[in-house]
């Protein structure tokens, strides 16, 4: 499970890069009852978004004008500097290099060596999301890539990540779960899996970060999404060991998954989601 304990490696933090800032946070305000609060004048146009009073994600402008909208992982480190030259010395790209955000913190963009785009956060003021792993907030990232082995390495040689390796059902191929180096079952906080370059359409064939948000009722947020102009890719479908979930955008493309975990919880021993899955 995700939780706000972070140590080196966890995801801490989400992003989306919007082509329409406003619209971005009525619609994710429409579905999951996210409030916007500005984060004032100096970050552009930048929305804090709450939910019932804490802080789970962020909405601002996209930092390359011809990338499409996504949600984008920021991964807790304490010292950014040596992260980013570690990235790159794995076969990583630092796009946007170390950066002080004024008080707030550190970030760089990164992507790994099968074009995965991500962010590494190390925090000042801001520490990050205030409440994940609960209704209306993030309780799962996975990574779907062109090569698991890649990035198994890539971000073990990074963060020091730990990986368990699931059979998937019907010849769908393995899941690896993933989780901090050292800790216990209970923190494992998402998974990576293998996926065709032909079947990451939106993300060009490069590998996909995509959030995962826990909600009470994965139903009645598919309808919210389809009346706030998104779409439903996949699901609603119940997956043995882990809940109810769909896969879906925004009206701008960017994706997620929603899931209730309904009586259980997310076991890691079972994976979540793919294309193609069923």
């Amino acid at each position: 499970m995700i939780t706000t304990d972070f140590v080196t490696g966890s995801p801490c933090w989400l992003d989306l890069g919007a082509t329409d800032i406003e619209a971005s946070a009525d619609f994710y305000g429409r579905v999951f009852g996210w409030q916007a609060v500005s984060a004032g004048a100096r970050m552009a146009g930048y929305r804090v978004m709450n939910s019932d009073g804490a802080a789970v994600a962020g909405i601002g402008p996209r930092i390359d004008e011809d990338e499409p909208p996504e949600w984008g992982v920021q991964f807790w480190v304490p010292d950014i500097e040596a992260a980013a030259l570690r990235a790159q010395e794995l076969g990583g790209t630092v796009l946007v290099e170390p950066t002080v955000l004024y008080e707030f913190g550190q970030l760089a963009h990164i992507t790994d060596p099968q074009g995965g785009w991500f962010t590494l956060w190390q925090p000042g003021t801001f520490t990050s999301a205030q409440a994940v792993d609960r209704p209306n907030t993030l309780c799962w990232v996975e990574l779907w890539t062109p090569s698991a082995q890649g990035a198994k390495e890539f971000y073990g040689g990074l963060f020091g990540w730990e990986f368990k390796d699931v059979e998937l059902p019907g010849d769908q191929g393995t899941y690896s779960t993933v989780r901090p180096a050292g800790l216990g079952e209970d923190r494992y906080f998402g998974g990576l899996m293998d996926v065709a370059a032909d079947q990451l359409p939106q993300a060009e064939g490069r590998a996909d970060w995509h959030p995962v948000f826990q909600v009470a009722d994965c139903d009645e947020a598919v309808a919210a999404v389809k009346t706030a102009g998104g779409r439903v890719h996949m699901g609603p479908e119940d997956a043995p060991g882990v809940g109810r979930l769909a896969v879906c955008s925004d009206p701008f493309s960017a994706g997620f998954v929603v899931l209730d975990p309904g009586a259980g919880r997310l076991h890691p021993e079972e994976g979540l989601v793919g294309p193609g899955r069923s």
